[in-house]
């Protein structure tokens, strides 16, 4: 060991990643965790963590941050609310979307976010991709520019009628993932189902945010599913399922990973913690609980509790879609405002690893090590970041947060750092909460101040996709549809 002292040393803490417990103390050096072990020397910096849990800072791969939407609003959050409301809430790394609308040309919408983000992020972040306009010139020049730039995940839609792709589009997009080593991320939601139940409800007069849930019918998401995996399917590529919701959505991803396909998903505390009961309020309140998928019932909350548990969904992310409860955001049409003009989204950013530590591990629902996984280290993986994140490792970078599990939080709008003036956990009181959080070496929270600085944030270059290389290993790329054209040729010749 050098003698060189560390930055900082963190001591006596109990640490947790996604296989193991142990106690240890932490030395940084440059950013990076440069020793593990008891009795470490000094460092210009000590942080005695007795009593406390140590774990990796949180990943959030799905939040939305300074991105206007498919109808046409701007987020609430800018890179500098977002990422210090993450950082406040125990994560080091978030992975919003620059998010192409039809027209744009992708290198400009990248380049202008990059701008965005470089000023204002006070944490590390990497982008993904929006695709709504896959023209040739995007498919054959710009996207596998950008890959080879470092943003290897992209994400469709099969609904909303400014950004969906139809079948035929989603499997070109497929096939420049296999090609290029990306991974495509899928909002699963069957758009015609939800445009003809919707259409009848207003009919109706049935205009209130509450009919979001029934417009949205849990029908329309388990089918979707089932055709993005039969598009994955057919191409023999990985995918991943974003922000399911559903009992039967659910099911789809269980039995597809069962028959051995490479099917990935994640799930959002609101599926967790929020039913679609809530959305019926007064007026338009229930609007600020409007998201898509909507939140569904009990039955579909133990079923995404059980897919988190037992691997079915590997990810637990925010889609924090910040909108304010105004004609900025939700209310686009103030109190004409019917549920097919409610900006879709709701916020989550900074309550997420706070929530699931609480009722997932102190509940005793999961263990701290599958919270680990749940909330950083297969962010990591799936994304192409680990191992410099998502563990505490020699090697790794010094993302961490110290949790104290014994302090009880009462969830307000006035205790968060995000713009949206709401928050839909109101009230609601959890135990343990990150105290300190250091990002890159650096102290970026501690004693409830913020201590880093806007723009101090890093642009992270991402490798390719662990579930991409795994299935490299494990087969030869568009196996399926390179035997279907074998099998046309032969019976021609």
């Amino acid at each position: 060991m050098t003698d060189t002292p560390f930055d900082l040393t963190i001591r006596n803490g109990r640490i947790s990643t996604a296989s193991d417990t142990f106690h240890a103390d932490i030395g940084v050096r440059d950013g990076v965790i440069a020793a593990l072990g008891p009795g470490l020397p000094p460092g210009r910096r000590d942080i005695d963590a007795a009593g406390r849990w140590v774990l990796p800072g949180g990943i959030d791969s799905h939040c939305h941050v300074e991105q206007l939407s498919g109808m046409g609003i701007m987020c609430a959050d800018d890179f500098y609310s977002a990422t210090v409301s993450a950082a406040f809430g125990g994560t080091t790394c978030i992975i919003p979307f620059a998010a192409q609308h039809r027209g744009d040309k992708l290198p400009d919408v990248v380049a202008d976010y990059a701008r965005r983000a470089a000023e204002k992020a006070v944490i590390d972040y990497g982008f993904h991709l929006i695709l709504s306009d896959p023209t040739e010139q995007v498919l054959q020049r710009d996207l596998p520019e950008l890959i080879k730039n470092g943003i290897t995940s992209f994400k469709v839609f099969m609904t909303y009628d400014r950004m969906k792709l139809d079948d035929y589009q989603l499997l070109d997009v497929l096939e420049v993932a296999d090609r290029e080593g990306a991974l495509v991320m899928v909002h699963a939601e069957n758009n015609d189902m939800i445009r003809w139940v919707a259409r009848r409800l207003v009919e109706r007069g049935m205009t209130a945010p509450k009919y979001h849930a029934v417009a949205h019918t849990p029908l329309a998401e388990s089918e979707a599913t089932h055709r993005a995996v039969a598009l994955a399917r057919m191409m023999d590529v990985p995918i991943l399922i974003v922000h399911v919701a559903g009992l039967e959505a659910v099911q789809v991803v269980h039995s597809s990973q069962a028959l051995g396909l490479p099917i990935h998903a994640e799930s959002c505390p609101q599926y967790l913690f929020l039913e679609a009961g809530d959305i019926d309020l007064p007026g338009l309140e229930g609007a600020k609980y409007c998201c898509s998928p909507p939140p569904r019932d009990a039955a579909s909350q133990q079923a995404v509790w059980q897919g988190l548990t037992d691997g079915t969904l590997q990810l637990y992310s925010s889609d924090h879609a910040p909108y304010r409860y105004d004609a900025s955001g939700k209310l686009p049409k103030g109190d004409q405002t019917t549920f097919k003009d409610v900006a879709n989204g709701v916020p989550g950013l900074e309550v997420r690893m706070p929530l699931l530590f609480s009722e997932g591990v102190l509940a005793g629902r999961i263990s701290i090590e599958r919270f680990v996984a749940l909330t950083a280290t297969n962010h990591a993986r799936t994304y192409g970041l680990y191992p410099r994140k998502g563990t505490i490792a020699v090697g790794a970078d010094a993302d961490l947060a110290i949790w104290n599990p014994e302090r009880a939080v009462t969830i307000s709008t006035r205790m968060l750092h995000d713009n949206v003036g709401y928050t839909p956990y109101e009230g609601k009181t959890v135990r343990g909460w990150p105290e300190v959080v250091v990002s890159r070496g650096r102290v970026a929270v501690e004693d409830g101040e913020l201590k880093v600085e806007r723009g101090s944030g890093r642009f992270l270059q991402r490798g390719t996709p662990e579930p991409v290389l795994r299935q490299r290993l494990n087969g030869n790329p568009n196996a399926l549809v390179r035997k279907y054209f074998t099998n046309s040729l032969s019976r021609q010749g």
